[in-house]
């Protein structure tokens, strides 16, 4: 018993003398350092993490069930497009569940991997993880022509033998571009195909901008640029899709009739026609090759389109400078110094010359009026037809001018939707840098419902042109009738998402 007492006074003192020490050793400290023990902090931790988790699951959860479509049928539309058969019959598709709901927002991502700073590999990654690879297509690999012809045709195939689930799925269903001007107008272009066919309601389309210039993106609210290839930004792109405002834009189709023999190197928006496309036969009965396309945002001819001209072919044989948006504008800017933008006044160089000479431009004013002739001014090298006011990175060249003065022209308010093409004219870089930084307008030369070029060599035997950033080579010759270009309406508009 007394060794009991004893042993517990020990212990006591011990601890006694422990306790004490360590608060004259914690009188000794300043007061941030010192440390009171921890009392159920390390066992808090570990839930915290897992409600964190937990709620991040959850997140993803209601995201999939918002924008991921049922995988029977994505496995179905993705086998349609791969075998490229409307008569895929599915079945090796999974079976389908007893009750299937459509999701809210169905959305498939089409993207350019070779846009702007090339983000594409890293925004497929992200959207495979978002949603699923089976409704993200790199345009690379499938051409929006076989989504559209394939891939939805058997979504309306299994709507029509009954699926709900098929049926509120293309209802429903959008189109996000990721890509420049040039991949938007190629992916409308293909949708032309649903109006032609009459089929059942053609989706709407949303933009994430991987272009230079992004101006469809801009005109619709998306932005002129995309940063990040992470969740969250990625996240939010899509969440923008979930909207229900909708606009229509014009497109144009270009007609072109060529009697050079030199061969073409077509961009993705033309491509040949075995007919005369022509509207009319004035022009007389020759040997020609024709060729037609589809534009949304502009048609230029001249010294801008052989600038563009040079800045495409140099990314195509250097893809290592186009590593962003910032870098593709300085390449550009030193593309117009070599291609002699700057110097036009004091260059002998026939390729520089003013466009009057080679170029007789006609237009309608009225929807079913007649051809008339416009003058084009000396010195101006550079012709635009402008569909939307969004221009080289979202400048407005058409400028802002006043009710007075468009009464006294006979101009309307600008928009995109109204038929008309906007006309001006470029003297030379001088002058489109000044454009470009809105301190002067573009000469404004007319406004149009259709528009006639015919174009017949000089000194050159050569000209540029370009649709909606795609530029491409025209051969010019001698024959009066050497080169025809004609551009009018397309009746069906197209449905554009605006960005919530």
């Amino acid at each position: 018993m007394e060794v009991q007492l004893e042993s517990s006074k020990k212990e006591h003192s011990n601890s006694s003398s422990s306790s004490s020490s360590s608060s004259v050793a914690d009188k000794n400290l300043p007061a941030s350092d010192v440390v009171s023990p921890p009392l159920s902090a390390p066992a808090e931790a570990p839930n915290s993490n897992h409600e964190e988790t937990a709620r991040g699951d959850l997140k993803d959860d209601l995201f999939k069930l918002q924008f991921v479509i049922p995988e029977y049928l994505r496995k179905a539309m993705a086998a349609a497009i791969e075998s490229k058969s409307l008569d895929y019959s599915g079945t090796d598709r999974p079976p389908i569940p007893p009750v299937q709901k459509a999701p809210l927002c169905p959305i498939f991502v089409m993207i350019n991997s070779r846009s702007g700073g090339r983000k594409g590999p890293a925004l497929c990654k992200v959207l495979h993880e978002l949603i699923s690879e089976e409704q993200v297509f790199d345009l690379s690999r499938t051409p929006p022509k076989d989504f559209f012809r394939y891939g939805l045709q058997c979504l309306e195939k299994l709507a029509g033998l009954g699926d709900q689930c098929a049926k509120d799925t293309r209802d429903n269903l959008r189109v996000i571009v990721a890509g420049g001007d040039g991949t938007v107008g190629w992916v409308l272009g293909s949708m032309t195909e649903l109006a032609n066919e009459n089929r059942t309601s053609i989706p709407p389309v949303g933009i994430i901008p991987l272009g230079t210039g992004n101006d469809l993106a801009r005109s619709f609210g998306w932005g002129g640029t995309f940063r990040f290839a992470c969740r969250p930004f990625v996240r939010r792109y899509l969440r923008k899709a979930a909207t229900n405002e909708t606009a229509l834009l014009d497109s144009w189709q270009v007609m072109v009739r060529t009697s050079s023999a030199e061969q073409l190197h077509l961009p993705h928006a033309l491509h040949p026609q075995q007919h005369i496309p022509i509207s009319d036969a004035d022009y007389g009965d020759i040997k020609a090759a024709s060729f037609e396309g589809v534009f949304y945002n502009y048609f230029s001819i001249g010294m801008d389109a052989q600038v563009a001209y040079g800045f495409h072919n140099l990314r195509e044989k250097s893809p290592y400078l186009a590593q962003g948006p910032v870098s593709n504008k300085i390449v550009y800017s030193g593309c117009s110094c070599v291609q002699g933008w700057f110097c036009t006044p004091c260059s002998a160089n026939p390729r520089v010359r003013a466009l009057r000479n080679i170029l007789q431009l006609q237009i309608r004013r009225e929807p079913n009026g007649d051809w008339e002739p416009v003058e084009i001014p000396p010195n101006i090298r550079a012709v635009i037809m402008l569909n939307l006011q969004s221009y080289a990175s979202g400048r407005n060249p058409w400028g802002h001018p006043t009710d007075e003065y468009n009464q006294r022209k006979s101009f309307v308010q600008p928009s995109f939707s109204d038929g008309i093409l906007e006309i001006f004219g470029l003297y030379d870089g001088w002058h489109a840098s000044l454009v470009m930084l809105s301190l002067r307008s573009a000469k404004r030369l007319t406004q149009a419902y259709a528009v006639r070029m015919q174009l017949i060599a000089d000194q050159r035997h050569r000209c540029y042109m370009q649709m909606d950033g795609e530029p491409w080579r025209q051969p010019l010759s001698e024959n009066e009738n050497s080169t025809l270009i004609e551009i009018t309406r397309v009746p069906n508009r197209s449905l554009m998402l605006k960005a919530a």
